[in-house]
């Protein structure tokens, strides 16, 4: 890292909750919030990039069928089997055969 005599100020808004959630992330880590920021630029600038993929996460064949399963449900709930309450499931299961 550069000498602290060579250091500049840099104000970033963001979300407190986010700040909150990184302070405790990066104070687990050993680190605080301006060395973190640190380490990001100083790989940003060596790599001439984000280090890190920048994506919208696609959801997977499982989850896909899971929502489309769920979706159905929603629909058509005279389809398929509910209960009361937990209890009432739990018996069901238990008696399966």
């Amino acid at each position: 890292m550069e000498q602290t005599s060579n250091t500049t100020n840099l104000n970033v808004r963001v979300n407190s909750t986010l700040k909150k959630e990184s302070d405790m992330l990066f104070q687990d880590l050993g680190l605080n919030m301006s060395t973190a920021i640190n380490m990001f630029l100083t790989q940003c600038v060596k790599r001439q990039s984000i280090p890190f993929d920048i994506a919208e996460p696609k959801p997977s064949r499982k989850l896909k069928k899971a929502l489309k399963e769920a979706d159905n449900m929603m629909k058509h709930p005279e389809k398929y089997k509910s209960y009361n309450n937990v209890h009432e499931m739990i018996e069901d299961i238990l008696n399966e055969d």
